[in-house]
């Protein structure tokens, strides 16, 4: 009976398992204002605009080879000329001249949020993976060696543009499919995590617990 009772376990989903182990939603794991809002497509202008920048900046540097260094002095000359033609027929017709500086190039609370939100995510990123490589857990550590050797593989297929532009589509899609289907891809992720755990006890069973181990010493109370 007990062994029934187990092998009904190994196959029950888990149902506590989330890709956020968050209660929070999405719009707050993310940081919430104007990061979260792109990200989730809450403000479709904006986001449409990042996508066709991204994706005009990786057409330009992959597809046509574009020098970096190039590339920028040509968009500060570009961006030079049309302010100083704007500013010479603002003067001729009586115009507002540019007013750039005073409003966008002011407004940092943009820049500043989302270097914030990678500064915490990569703080957190890097504890667990300190945490995972003390041996604490060996079932994860083996799981993080394996997903960074599959990432190093495809890694040699991808140039770095690629590989960022990758990443940026990534980042603008996933959470907002998550956001709307957040139940099934928690069930997903329950097949997959009984999947593997399952294949982690049969190579646990044959191969680790065979591995010979010195005797534990007790320790001397003093």
């Amino acid at each position: 009976m007990a062994h029934n009772t187990s092998s009904d376990s190994d196959d029950a989903i888990d149902k506590t398992v989330k890709i956020f182990p968050y209660e929070k939603p999405v719009h707050q794991i993310l940081g919430g204002g104007k990061v979260a809002d792109i990200l989730l497509w809450r403000d479709r202008n904006v986001s449409i605009a990042f996508l066709l920048g991204m994706t005009t900046i990786w057409f330009l540097f992959e597809v046509i080879e574009y020098n970096l260094v190039t590339f920028l002095c040509h968009i500060f000359i570009a961006t030079m000329l049309i302010l100083y033609i704007w500013s010479m027929v603002a003067n001729i017709l009586k115009w507002n001249g540019p007013q750039i500086l005073e409003t966008y190039l002011q407004d940092y609370s943009y820049f500043l949020h989302l270097a914030t939100i990678f500064h915490i995510r990569s703080n957190q990123i890097l504890r667990t993976l300190l945490h995972i490589s003390y041996g604490i857990d060996l079932s994860h550590f083996l799981l993080i060696i394996f997903s960074l050797y599959i990432f190093s593989v495809i890694g040699t297929y991808f140039s770095f543009v690629n590989l960022l532009y990758i990443g940026f589509i990534c980042i603008q899609t996933l959470p907002i499919v998550y956001d709307r289907y957040k139940e099934e891809l928690n069930n997903l992720a329950g097949h997959i995590i009984m999947d593997l755990r399952k294949k982690y006890r049969r190579i646990k069973k044959k191969y680790i617990n065979k591995i010979p181990r010195g005797p534990v010493k007790d320790k001397k109370i003093t």
